[in-house]
């Protein structure tokens, strides 16, 4: 990567280079021929004047596919870590995640383009021109140095510093626009319910005029800083040729010294651009930079306990911190002295487990027990605020997941993208979606709406557990799969996902307490206030469900 951005500053240097050159040496040529001299005297200038010319365009078209091949390459890998970063994340706005993912991940392709390359060009072209304006007038070279620091330092740091503010403010109303606009439109029948449709319009119709007024200033701004650096280049060229004609070093030079001038400014005048643009895209890459980038799971923070460690992982999974990996746990979920503080309030309280391979286990209590929140620490998706986690390779189905605008066969397939038409219509079975397929016109092709839009909430949740099932994962993480089916249904289902998972570690969070002990389930977990206050293996499951029955609140 560091090579291509490289070999794209170095081609644009000596495309301007060349630039400057060809004006210098067809000053020359044309001062030097008004004389009417020898032609031999001008054959070495005319070789000149076509080398350059030549070599000026066949340099900014490698330049440009240089530069280009550069800024995308940059983007693509700064797009795939935002999204891993964004993936990780349990919070924020889905507008505010497209803004970081579309317009702010752009700003990456202008930093190389319109920031880093017209920097490295012109840094080249002042220590060229200059050098040459000093070897043939010291005096000359002294005055070109001063206005390409003027134009090339002073102006673009004074651009800068007024645009800050300005950019600052474009940035939060294009964020703030994008999440706006999202809610119109995926809000759009929630808003048109409530009657509140006018309101949200007008609150986005606020937010496009502080965005207009925000860039009109900055428009101003820009255009005076471009009529500065105009300015700062026509000084620079009249006072090189004053200094030249004072020496009385003849016409010819005069002329060179002259162009020469206002060629190396020119060149230079895209620093102020540069740098009103690098300050305009700091908010954007600032915002870029927020999420931070994940690995399937949340890394730790200084003086906090390690969060999930998949078995893939770097580390083996079961790897203690400071310590060495116990015999047969590599394949256990471990949990230890985990806590999770939401706000001042503790979800999870000093919770200790751990679960053998293969067993199926069902976590229950009351709403707000913590039985989500323990399930999202075992996905990686919850990190904890003390305590360590291991487990193996994971899948969750949480009560969140995102059916997408696509074909049925196309939300399947997001887990397991090889998967054949048996293997789909198997998980559809166990998963009891696959009659609801079948029965449709369109079959396993049909479109279904963003979010499941045009599904009922029970053939949503039973499609997300078939995707989830089509992964086979190592260890299934389930957040209330029956919710929204009937019971009788649901019931059925949850059987069939516990018979096809036989032998691999399945955890669920239900609230379906009288068919533990018919289901399969190994035993049970029972939360309370964050705190696992029971734990029942299968040979009581069914002393589990009488006495149930007497704290209804499980139920509720």
């Amino acid at each position: 990567m560091v090579a291509v951005v490289a070999t794209a500053g170095v081609l644009g240097a000596a495309a301007e280079l060349a630039a400057v050159a060809l004006l210098a040496t067809a000053a020359w040529l044309l001062a030097r021929a008004a004389e009417q001299p020898p032609l031999a005297s001008l054959g070495l200038a005319i070789v000149g004047v076509r080398a350059f010319a030549l070599s000026r365009g066949g340099l900014r078209y490698a330049e440009r596919l240089a530069g280009h091949d550069a800024a995308l390459r940059v983007v693509a890998r700064l797009r795939e870590r935002v999204f891993l970063a964004l993936a990780g994340r349990r919070d924020g706005r889905d507008g505010d995640a497209l803004s970081r993912m579309v317009g702010d991940t752009e700003s990456a392709q202008d930093l190389v383009l319109r920031c880093l390359l017209p920097g490295v060009s012109a840094a080249a072209v002042a220590v060229g021109a200059s050098a040459l304006c000093w070897l043939l007038l010291p005096a000359a070279g002294a005055v070109l140095l001063a206005g390409l620091v003027v134009a090339g330092m002073l102006v673009p740091t004074a651009a800068a510093m007024v645009g800050g503010r300005l950019a600052d403010r474009v940035a939060a109303a294009r964020g703030e626009l994008a999440v706006r606009g999202l809610d119109l439109v995926d809000g759009a029948p929630d808003l048109a319910a409530f009657g509140a449709t006018g309101l949200a319009e007008a609150r986005a119709e606020r937010t496009v005029a502080r965005l207009v007024r925000a860039e009109r200033v900055a428009g101003r701004v820009g255009t005076a800083v471009v009529a500065s650096g105009v300015l700062v280049q026509g000084l620079t060229a009249v006072g090189v040729a004053l200094v030249a004609l004072r020496a009385e070093v003849g016409e010819v030079l005069v002329a060179v010294l002259a162009l020469t001038a206002l060629a190396a400014v020119e060149a230079v005048l895209p620093v102020a651009g540069a740098a009103r643009r690098y300050r305009e895209l700091r908010p954007a890459l600032r915002r870029v930079a927020e999420p931070r980038p994940v690995t399937g799971a949340p890394r730790p923070r200084p003086g906090r306990a390690s969060p999930v460690v998949p078995a893939d992982a770097s580390r083996p999974a079961g790897l203690r911190p400071g310590g060495t990996a116990g015999p047969g746990r590599a394949d256990r979920i471990v949990l230890s002295g985990v806590r999770v503080d939401y706000g001042g309030r503790t979800a999870l309280a000093g919770v200790d487990l751990e679960v053998a391979a293969g067993r199926a286990v069902a976590v229950v209590g009351a709403s707000g027990a913590g039985k989500s929140t323990l399930l999202g620490v075992l996905a990686g998706l919850v990190e904890p605020s003390a305590g360590t986690v291991r487990v193996p390779e994971a899948r969750a189905l949480t009560q969140d997941a995102h059916v997408f605008a696509a074909s049925i066969r196309a939300n399947l397939a997001l887990a397991r993208p090889g998967a054949g038409d048996a293997e789909l219509a198997e998980a559809a079975r166990v998963a009891g979606v696959a009659e609801w397929v079948e029965r449709l016109p369109r079959g396993w092709d049909t479109v279904v709406g963003e979010g499941g839009q045009g599904m009922s909430g029970g053939q949503r949740q039973r499609l997300l557990l078939a995707r989830a099932l089509l992964a086979d994962p190592p260890v299934l993480l389930l957040d209330e799969p029956t919710e929204g089916m009937e019971d009788a249904l649901g019931t059925e289902v949850l059987r069939r996902v516990l018979r096809s998972r036989a032998g691999r570690t399945t955890v669920v969070v239900t609230h379906r307490l009288a068919d533990l002990a018919e289901l399969g389930f190994h035993e049970a977990l029972v939360l309370d206030a964050g705190r696992v206050v029971a734990r029942v293996d299968s040979s009581i499951v069914g002393q589990l469900v009488e006495e149930s029955s007497s704290t209804p609140q499980l139920e509720s």
